[in-house]
């Protein structure tokens, strides 16, 4: 494939766009379809006295222009037609930098964009370079799962592992502690482990107390597998992370309204939607509650709105935050509002707010398809956004939004197809979990498009409430969830209310965190979706696969082995096949009809698939064409 490379760059001096200072594209290449890719960078700086910059934690802090702007810059990609355009631009954002713009058909454009402050700039990677803070105060880093031989650990501002490079620096060594401890179900039993076990140094290759370095932590005989580690201490130079809302918010409302040659995209743009899956489906979320939906112009930047498995809030917007974090204990996201409406959180007394807030005070709200699946609610704390903190009634969705529980997914669905074993997961003690949410995804996209474009209602809502009493205790889903022999219990991710200081806005999730470790004050309740005989959801668009079960499709899974074992496990859900027959189900001691009590033969199994392919078809919850693929994989199947 041929590349030619362009330089396009060129001072932006338009009211609409003045965030965007410079936007050069380097590389120009053909895509299959009728496509090409523009790839590059682009500038921004941003008034931090603006009313739609003001919010960014700590931006009024860091190092300013000749003018008086705060400077960012970033990578973006953007594929697009070659020929007519349909004038939607959809903008897919990044996780965790990884993804590529593609050639999504229909005329649509198609963007990516650097947002994420903590990531290593290297190739492939969506990046954005943002300044830092010159200022100290109180950070925490955890470890858990390392090998039995490690006694060196890099102190990073996020999880262990992929998702982020150094976001701060350790300022000093004076007053950092170190915890243990051997659940995360139970962070009161943490003990403080002796400074004279640890130092900030490297023992790789020195015995303990090895090298000094403010980078690494070194424990005396070596970090144990068998507990999690925290250590808090002073912390240095945090990056300004809430600028990367701004920079997508900046670089959208370029492509939609500036009109200058300096734009690939100008006059081809008339609607914005912005898709998300977890990460990115949360920072779409944040995106909206902080006000970033309105360019510093004062025109809209989302029309729609596509936040997949992406519950929570993302920690981004406070001093020393890991916008690469996860769920785990002390990370952030699910702390303040987390529903589309106004909620009254009178548990955790954080008064009245929903996530469209700011939108609504704009009229800049977007329409908005939410799609969540069961892991949502075992690991990921969706029922916050379905009940609240106190979990006692439905809180309704507005107008503007539509919600789509996938029952029976793992988070963002399984690979699909009518295979009677599947592959394992890694750490987790039962295997994949098959039911897919793919064929949802792209329906529901289609109907947001057809939604913002032409005003055409999408499908309705479907999602379990506990007005219908599909929401149900964890204790009651446990009692309800067949005792298989082998089968561990159901294992969820618990949700506790936290104290971090005064510092702190918990209706924003920004400002500073000065408690440190953050204080746990109480679990916070959560509801579950309930399940049938076989522990298979009932309620929401179950695929034809869980309609037609070959097993038990769960969003929970728990850990095989480790620090964690026993407890929920990632967030990859579980299957638990059916016997084939009633023989080899009662040798084996479980009490769920087989194959061979449920499908009479393989003609009928491929009717039962059909008639729900098609049910799911006519409801507009599933695509003709995905129906008709789904239809011929249950006819080449084996079962029963």
């Amino acid at each position: 494939m041929k590349t030619r490379v362009l330089l396009l760059a060129c001072l932006i001096a338009t009211p609409a766009s003045a965030a965007v200072t410079k936007l050069t594209v380097e590389k120009t290449s053909p895509l299959a379809g009728g496509y090409e890719m523009l790839e590059g960078h682009f500038s921004g700086a941003l008034d931090p006295t603006e009313k739609h910059n003001a919010l960014i934690n700590d931006i009024k802090l860091a190092p300013r222009n000749a003018a008086g702007r705060v400077e960012y810059s970033a990578t973006f990609a953007i594929a697009r037609p070659t020929g007519a355009m349909s004038g939607v631009l959809v903008y897919d954002v990044s996780n965790r930098g990884r993804g590529a713009a593609a050639a999504i058909g229909d005329g649509h454009i198609n963007v990516l964009s650097g947002w994420q402050g903590d990531l290593d700039e290297k190739p492939g990677v969506q990046w954005i370079d943002v300044p830092s803070a010159p200022v100290t105060g109180p950070a925490t880093v955890r470890f858990m799962d390392m090998p039995a031989d490690t006694n060196t650990m890099p102190v990073k501002g996020g999880p262990q592992g992929v998702y982020g490079g150094r976001t701060f620096e350790v300022a000093i060594a004076d007053g950092a502690r170190l915890y243990t401890g051997v659940s995360d179900d139970r962070p009161g039993e943490q003990k403080e482990v002796p400074k004279s076990d640890w130092a900030f140094s490297d023992c790789s290759s020195a015995p303990f107390p090895g090298k000094p370095d403010l980078t690494k932590l070194c424990v005396k005989g070596g970090f144990n597998p068998a507990l999690a580690y925290t250590l808090v201490f002073t912390a240095k130079n945090p990056k300004v992370f809430g600028i990367g809302f701004a920079a997508t918010r900046d670089l959208i409302a370029f492509l939609r309204y500036d009109t200058s040659n300096a734009n690939p995209l100008a006059g081809k743009v008339r609607w914005a939607i912005g898709r998300g899956v977890s990460q990115s489906g949360n920072y779409l979320r944040s995106l909206i509650h902080l006000g970033f939906n309105t360019a510093e112009g004062g025109r809209i930047v989302f029309d729609g709105l596509n936040p997949i498995v992406g519950p929570r809030m993302l920690s981004m917007n406070h001093r020393f935050a890991s916008p690469g974090g996860l769920v785990g204990l002390y990370e952030i996201g699910s702390d303040g509002p987390n529903s589309w409406s106004v909620y009254n959180d009178v548990a955790r007394g954080q008064g009245k707010h929903s996530l469209l807030d700011r939108c609504l005070k704009d009229n800049h709200c977007p329409k908005i398809a939410e799609i969540m699946g069961s892991t949502e609610f075992w690991d990921l704390h969706a029922s916050l956004d379905y009940v609240g903190t106190d979990a006692k009634a439905d809180i309704p969705l507005p107008a503007n939004v539509r919600r789509y529980f996938n029952a029976g997914a793992p988070h963002n669905g399984g690979r699909g197809g009518f295979d009677l074993v599947t592959p394992p997961t890694a750490a987790c003690a039962l295997i994949s979990n098959p039911n897919p949410a793919a064929d949802t995804n792209r329906a529901i996209f289609a109907a947001l498009v057809d939604w913002v474009t032409k005003g055409t209602e999408p499908p309705p809502s479907i999602y379990p409430t506990l007005a219908s009493g599909g929401l149900v205790t964890p204790a009651a889903y446990d009692k309800a969830f067949p005792k298989i022999a082998g089968v561990p219990r159901p294992a969820y991710s618990p949700t506790y209310q936290y104290d971090f200081g005064k510092s702190f806005d918990y209706a924003d999730l920004s400002g500073v965190i000065t408690m440190n470790p953050p204080r746990i004050i109480k679990p916070t309740p959560q509801l579950l979706p309930r399940i049938d005989t076989d522990g298979n959801e009932l309620d929401g668009i179950r695929s034809p696969l869980i309609t037609a079960p070959l097993g038990t499709y769960v969003g929970w899974n728990v850990f095989a082995d480790g620090f964690q074992k026993g407890r929920f496990c990632n967030n990859i859900g579980g299957y638990i096949p059916f016997a084939a027959t009633k023989v080899e189900r009662m040798a084996k001691g479980d009490p769920r009809p087989s194959r061979q009590e449920r499908y009479p033969s393989h003609a009928a199994y491929v009717a039962r698939v059909k008639a729900q392919a098609d049910a799911l078809v006519a409801r507009r919850y599933m695509l003709p064409a995905d129906a008709a693929r789904i239809v011929a994989e249950a006819e080449a199947s084996k079962v029963p």
